[in-house]
C-alpha cells in the first residue's frame, strides 16, 4: 500500500496552532487589509527522540509548546504508510492516552484499523475523518492500555486497503523509547 501522506508537520500545524495568523491586519478607519509579513510560521520541531518515538513540539509564542510523541510506519518494502501522534490527556477521564493516526486515502474505512501490542487481544478503532493528507483516527487508550504498551516489546497495526480487502496491510509499530516518551510528555490540562 503505498502511501500518499504528507508530513505530519502540515497536520500538526493545523491541529496543534491557531495562533500564527492571530495579528490584527485591518486598517480601523478604512477596513482595508494593511498585510502581514510573508515570512512562514514556524513549524514544528524535534525536542526529542526516545528510541523510535520522537517528541515533535510546535512553537507556540504564548506559553509552552504543545508536544506528541511521532512514529512513521513503513510497510515491508519502506513505504510511508501511516503515522501514529501519542499525547497525554487531561486527569479524571477513562483515557488517559490520546492518539491521531493517519493512514492512507485508499483504505477501507468500514474495517477500521486495529492495533494489537504482543499477544493481547487485538482492539479495533474507527476513522473520525479524511482530509487531503489521509484519513485521521482519534482514539484514546485507557491505563491499561497504556501500561500493555510501556511492557511490551512490539506492536502492530493492521489496516485493510479499498483495493485489496482480502489482503490486510500489517504494520509493525516499535514500543521502544515507548515507555520514556510518555513519561515525558506534560499531562494536558482539563478545558
Amino acid at each position: 500500500m503505498r502511501s500518499l501522506l504528507k508530513p505530519l508537520s502540515l497536520a500538526a500545524a493545523l491541529v496543534l496552532s491557531n495562533t500564527a495568523f492571530a495579528q490584527e491586519t485591518t486598517d480601523p478607519a478604512t477596513g482595508l487589509d494593511l498585510g502581514q509579513p510573508a515570512t512562514p510560521a514556524p513549524g514544528p520541531y524535534v525536542k526529542d527522540t526516545f528510541g523510535d518515538w520522537q517528541e515533535r513540539c510546535l512553537p507556540n509564542p504564548d506559553g509552552e509548546d504543545p508536544c506528541q510523541l511521532y512514529q512513521l510506519l513503513l510497510d515491508a518494502d519502506g513505504n510511508q504508510v501511516a503515522e501514529v501522534s501519542l499525547f497525554r490527556l487531561p486527569e479524571g477521564g477513562r483515557a488517559e492516552l490520546g492518539a491521531n493516526i493517519v493512514a492512507p486515502l485508499e483504505t477501507l474505512l468500514t474495517q477500521g484499523l486495529v492495533i494489537a501490542v504482543d499477544d493481547s487481544e487485538p482492539r479495533r478503532f474507527a476513522f473520525t475523518f479524511c482530509n487531503p493528507g489521509g484519513c485521521v483516527a482519534r482514539v484514546g487508550f485507557t491505563a491499561d492500555e497504556v501500561a500493555q504498551f510501556k511492557a511490551g516489546t512490539s506492536a502492530t497495526l493492521t489496516l485493510v486497503p479499498v483495493g485489496a480487502p482480502d489482503t490486510p496491510v500489517v504494520l509493525s509499530m516499535s514500543l521502544s523509547g515507548i515507555t520514556a516518551g510518555i513519561d515525558a510528555l506534560p499531562v494536558a490540562a482539563a478545558q
